[in-house]
């Protein structure tokens, strides 16, 4: 492999599916960016050991569930390479604080936690990616348009060609415009939804449901 300004500290069952993708010029242009950025001292979150957080606490042959989100907390301490989650001690934010309200509507059974930190769900293979998977200090969507989501359409469209049964996720406008048309397997479902709007119609209700029997 051509030498990647970024160090890539994966899993290796994603790193078997994924090994075509670090190689492209693409993703070493997106290193490239990256430690330019950190030469400049901008504070990129999450830390470089956390940004495939979620492959390697997913391993690819134990998705069952892709929650897909926009891209990183850009706040300080936020960020740990799950989408929607934050470490325990940091202030569940809104977005995630809906999701929970969502679970618990959809089940009794599911008590709302005290903190943030997903790391449950993705062991137990709930896969929390997010289109892009960094971000500069108070600037969201400052990564957009760098890679990553080439990067990420690339995860998505891997697990929809290689595994069967998956349930996709997709939250917030930005999530929307991943294509369901990316994946061709009649077995998988698809919901979208807006926390924003503080409403979950019936179908994506009924994938919640699916997290929640994890």
């Amino acid at each position: 492999m051509p030498e990647s300004n970024l160090t890539i500290d994966i899993d290796p069952s994603w790193k078997d599916v994924l090994e075509e993708e670090f190689q492209k010029p693409y993703f070493h242009q997106l290193a490239k960016q990256l430690k330019n950025e950190k030469q400049k001292n901008k504070s990129i979150y999450p830390k470089g050991s956390l940004i495939f957080n979620a492959f390697n606490s997913t391993p690819f042959d134990r998705v069952k569930v892709v929650i897909l989100g926009q891209d990183p907390y850009h706040g300080a301490g936020q960020a740990m390479g799950l989408s929607f989650s934050v470490p325990r001690g940091i202030p569940i934010p809104p977005s995630l604080r809906n999701i929970y309200k969502e679970l618990h509507r959809s089940s009794d059974s599911f008590i709302i936690p005290e903190h943030g930190d997903l790391s449950v769900w993705a062991d137990q293979g709930v896969f929390l990616l997010n289109a892009v998977l960094t971000v500069e200090s108070g600037k969201p969507r400052s990564h957009a348009k760098i890679g990553w989501e080439t990067f990420t359409d690339a995860v998505i469209e891997k697990i929809s060609a290689k595994r069967e049964g998956i349930v996709f996720l997709l939250w917030g406008n930005f999530a929307r415009l991943i294509s369901p048309g990316k994946n061709e397997n009649s077995s998988t479902q698809i919901g979208t939804w807006s926390w924003k709007a503080n409403t979950l119609p019936l179908w994506p209700e009924m994938l919640f449901r699916e997290i929640i029997i994890l």
